[in-house]
């Protein structure tokens, strides 16, 4: 809230005792807390739930001015802050992330609450503030916390006081309801997957708290679920249906002065009762419009729901056959995108590959960290013989360990990791093995060791839609194959395969119909 200091009188003792009086201006100074609490939770991942000891893994969390260079979000946040003269930024301790990223299963409720506290012991140090800004993701799952996102805006709330504004940012593939909304001022999420205007909802958000703390915006809110459920391979924007629905809610934000549409696609593989899709829309003081676009947004997402789906993808025999064909055809450099493997040991893909024999392949990544164990336990060497058995560890979708014979090319730090190795096998072909899932979204990522992209024909890449940035949409491959995997397993477009307990998969198309839409 905007500090109003106008014509206050100040009585000062000076030199002498002499009593001067001195008024002091409007005061238009801000004060905005900047936090990150983030995690894309697939609750069906095996490997345990995500401690304290995970969650500081990669790094301790992020303490300070360390905060304002986060992530995108926050960078966006903060150089649209900067725009504003008299804007004092705090930075509250915020966890970088987990080990093993969107692979990792659900967080406890001891770390949950572990690092909250934190942050809000850092809030209560810095009051007053006049504006909250929370770069989250909007997927994360807690055991015993069944909404974390609105859990933490409801914590903020209690600490700030019902006044100061609360505004956040989220990955489209969040799941939220209402309930966010309750506790939080507005909410701005990507409307690209891959997400490339992160930067531009942190510099949004940015924006409307200061208009929120100024005054200058009050905030009415509106939100509705249309009752369908997608897997995230389904939600590229950069082809229909999907870019459709996003467009129209640019429309609408275009149309109407002061108005924000925010589009969640939802994230199926964390088992908790907001997922799905959600539209939330966010006006001027201006409750009857902020209905009518979010009524809108939500029949249009109904209306095209059946094209959301339809699209069949290759099994990993029939995509090595097609990867084949393109090769002896010119058409390279090839991606096949095996789009279902949540913890990154699947190996489908690498199967084929070895067993037909194909060539200029690099197989980027497979994760076995028991594979790099044994290779630092015996003090491996560049030059030295591969002759292990890799991946196909973590359950029926993984299938089973591949052996792969070939040769230690590189053991060393790589893809923001300490530790992987790359085995040069079979005909030009290598395989990067990392200690937990990676996707590679760029081409230069796999620049490292003795690698360079520009001598392989062909990519298998852990990706359902990021890796579009680099080889897709820069107009780098030629040729791009979706491998799908040989059963309805977690990652897969066959979501009644999953083991839901908090969700009702007969309330959402294409499972069933919603009770409001009977």
């Amino acid at each position: 809230m905007k500090k109003i200091l106008s014509a206050l009188s100040a009585v000062l003792f000076v030199a002498g005792c002499t009593e001067v009086s001195v008024t002091v201006e409007n005061d238009d100074r801000l004060r905005f807390a900047v936090a990150t609490f983030a995690h894309e939770t697939c609750t069906f991942c095996p490997g345990g739930d995500s401690d304290i000891e995970r969650w500081t893994r990669i790094r301790p969390p992020y303490v300070g001015d360390e905060v304002l260079s986060a992530d995108s979000y926050i960078k966006g946040f903060v150089a649209a802050a900067r725009e504003y003269k008299d804007i004092e930024l705090l930075g509250l301790e915020s966890p970088v992330g987990v080990f093993g990223g969107s692979s990792a299963s659900w967080s406890t409720e001891e770390a949950f609450n572990h690092f909250l506290n934190r942050m809000l012991e850092d809030l209560r140090e810095a009051m007053p503030v006049d504006g909250v800004y929370l770069a989250l993701h909007g997927a994360m799952a807690v055991r015993n916390v069944p909404r974390p996102e609105a859990e933490i805006a409801r914590r903020f709330r209690e600490v700030v006081g019902p006044d100061v504004p609360i505004v956040a940012s989220f990955d489209l593939h969040g799941n939220e309801d209402a309930e966010f909304l309750r506790w939080a001022d507005m909410a701005f999420v990507t409307k690209r997957y891959p997400h490339y205007d992160a930067g531009i909802q942190g510099a949004r958000s940015a924006r409307s708290l200061v208009r929120l703390a100024r005054g200058t915006y009050a905030s009415t809110t509106a939100t509705r679920k249309p009752g369908v459920i997608t897997p995230t391979v389904l939600q590229w924007t950069g082809k229909s249906p999907a870019m459709d629905i996003m467009e129209r809610a640019r429309r609408w934000e275009a149309r109407e002065p002061d108005v924000f549409v925010s589009v969640f696609y939802g994230f199926p593989w964390a088992d908790v009762p907001d997922v799905g899709a959600t539209v939330h829309v966010m006006t001027n003081n201006n409750q009857e419009l902020a209905e009518e676009i979010a009524i809108d947004m939500s029949d249009y997402i109904w209306r095209m729901r059946e094209n959301l789906f339809g699209e069949e993808f290759a099994q990993p025999d029939v995509a090595a056959q097609k990867a084949s064909a393109a090769f002896a055809a010119g058409e390279t450099p090839i991606v096949l995108a095996d789009y279902s493997d949540r913890s990154g040991d699947a190996t489908h893909a690498l199967r084929e590959v070895v067993e037909q024999n194909l060539s200029g392949v690099l197989v980027a990544t497979i994760r076995d960290e028991g594979v790099l164990a044994t290779l630092r336990q015996n003090n491996a060497q560049t030059g030295d013989r591969f002759n292990l058995e890799v991946g196909g560890f973590a359950g029926q979708a993984s299938g089973a360990p591949v052996a792969v014979n070939g040769t230690l090319t590189y053991f060393g730090p790589g893809l923001d990791f300490d530790e992987v190795a790359v085995v040069d096998f079979g005909d030009r072909n290598s395989l990067v093995i990392t200690p937990a899932l990676k996707q590679i979204l760029w081409t230069e990522q796999l620049a490292f060791g003795p690698l360079d992209p520009d001598d392989f024909d062909a990519f298998v890449v852990k990706s359902r839609v990021h890796f579009r940035r680099g080889f897709d949409e820069t107009g780098y491959a030629k040729t791009i194959i979706i491998v799908d995997a040989p059963g309805p397993f977690v990652g897969t477009v066959h979501l009644d395969a999953l083991p839901y307990e908090n969700v009702e998969l007969n309330n959402y198309y294409p499972y069933g119909t919603p009770p409001d839409r009977r």
